[in-house]
């Protein structure tokens, strides 16, 4: 797809003499444990020449040119800031963003980074996943994912995200302590606002209030709207799902469902898809699965999950093995667990006739021309899944429970309905539409911004 540029958006680009460097890794930049490195804002600085190229870990999800982060010349300190910044790691620098990309030290062996794509529709809103793999570029793909998402959703919230690589597992304490450092961090970082994400729950982002003020995701006790909790994620997934229905895509009555992850998402769509008359008939996890042909119960199954760890163990189905699952006949697949978990090796043994992401860059853009090949509507993650995000941005405007699933409710109708007009009007993927509808929106918003 040939893209347009969107006018007051230059493309970033790599500093004259930095050895290839990212402008976020700039030699001779003062640090100090718990502060961030210096960032790179491409609002206010002029650089040179770029070259680039695509790589697997980029924001090539949504297209854009690729600069990679090389390590020629960086100092020793900071490369041990950036440890989760491995030498390959690659992200986009096109007219998007990102605006800034921030490593940081939160204490001894433990590294983040944050990255703030963009902010022409407001702040940027963005979860804090925790995992000890966690990498930049992973993070600034799912920055840019949320930049597109919280467009299309009409969000007054631009794109972000943000990486911790530590045990998600740790004692609370530890985990605590982490959480702390990392809002001390970010405290001047005022133009993104965290959320919680894989490994980082309401808790989470009590502490990060509780530090500096800005959070999204809280407890109930603090009037928050927890999102996991309440399922907003899995709830917009089954709207999604519904008007897919009455467009006549798929039939969600009696639809069978294979569910790729059972953690806060994946349990809480089972639960939506369900109560709009559709089956589970299996459900994977990081350790094994479980399948029944006709369907697993899904409340006993989520208490067994809690009670007793993996699903494999359930009385309630028969085990099989993980990776399986994603070839079992079903109508509707939901991949609601890792990045990438659909690629062009295994989508060829999806049957599905729908996929629909309930976890974020799911599935690769490789992997979504083959399904479109065999005529299987692969719905774009930045839609299906902006139940979370929106119950965040309506939570920071001061809104209740009972008016932020009902904007859920009306946002995902709405931008399920725009999809589906734009891919039936031409010949549009269904990526390609969402990203038209992100770019107009987008482009408008920057035609408002100060230019002088």
């Amino acid at each position: 797809m040939t893209r347009t540029p969107l006018p007051g958006m230059g493309r970033t680009a790599l500093p004259q003499g930095t050895s290839g460097v990212h402008p976020a890794h700039r030699p001779g930049v003062a640090m100090a444990p718990g502060a961030g490195i210096e960032p790179y804002d491409s609002r206010t600085r002029t650089m040179g020449p770029v070259s680039g190229k695509t790589g697997r870990d980029s924001l090539g999800l949504y297209g854009g040119l690729v600069c990679t982060a090389g390590w020629s010349g960086v100092p020793r300190q900071l490369r041990r800031v950036a440890v989760m910044v491995e030498a390959s790691a690659n992200w986009a620098a096109d007219e998007l963003g990102p605006a800034k990309v921030v490593l940081l030290r939160l204490c001894t062996g433990i590294d983040a980074v944050v990255v703030v794509d963009n902010v022409a529709l407001g702040p940027a809103i963005g979860g804090v996943r925790m995992r000890p793999d966690v990498t930049a570029g992973e993070v600034a793909r799912l920055a840019r994912a949320m930049t597109v998402k919280n467009a299309v959703a009409g969000l007054a919230h631009g794109g972000g995200k943000a990486g911790i690589a530590a045990p998600p597992g740790s004692a609370r304490t530890d985990h605590e302590r982490v959480m702390r450092a990392f809002a001390r961090a970010i405290g001047q970082l005022t133009d993104y606002i965290p959320g919680p994400d894989m490994g980082t729950d309401e808790t989470s982002m009590a502490y990060v209030h509780d530090e500096i003020g800005r959070a999204v995701g809280l407890p109930g006790v603090l009037g928050g709207i927890p999102l996991d909790e309440l399922g907003a994620t899995g709830f917009g997934l089954g709207v999604c799902a519904q008007v897919l229905s009455e467009a006549r895509v798929v039939e969600l009555a009696g639809a069978r469902v294979v569910m790729q992850g059972f953690g806060a998402v994946g349990s809480n769509a089972a639960r939506a898809l369900c109560a709009r008359g559709a089956t589970v008939i299996a459900v994977s996890d990081s350790s094994g699965a479980t399948w029944n042909p006709a369907g697993l119960d899904v409340a006993a199954l989520a208490a067994h999950k809690q009670a007793s760890g993996p699903v494999a163990g359930f009385a309630g189905g028969t085990p099989v093995p993980r990776d399986d699952v994603l070839g079992l006949d079903c109508e509707i697949l939901v991949p609601a667990a890792q990045p990438d978990a659909v690629t062009a090796d295994n989508s060829a043994k999806i049957s599905a006739r729908v996929v629909l992401p309930g976890a974020n860059i799911a599935v690769t853009r490789e992997a979504e021309a083959e399904l479109a090949s065999r005529g299987v509507l692969c719905v774009p993650d930045v839609v299906a899944n902006a139940g979370g995000v929106i119950c965040a941005a309506a939570e920071y405007r001061g809104a209740g429970r009972g008016g932020a699933f009902a904007e859920i409710e009306q946002k995902i109708r709405d931008s399920t309905s725009e999809l589906l007009d734009r891919i039936r009007r031409g010949t549009l993927t269904p990526r390609a539409a969402a990203e038209q509808m992100a770019a107009g929106r987008l482009r408008k918003a920057v035609g408002l911004r100060r230019k002088f």
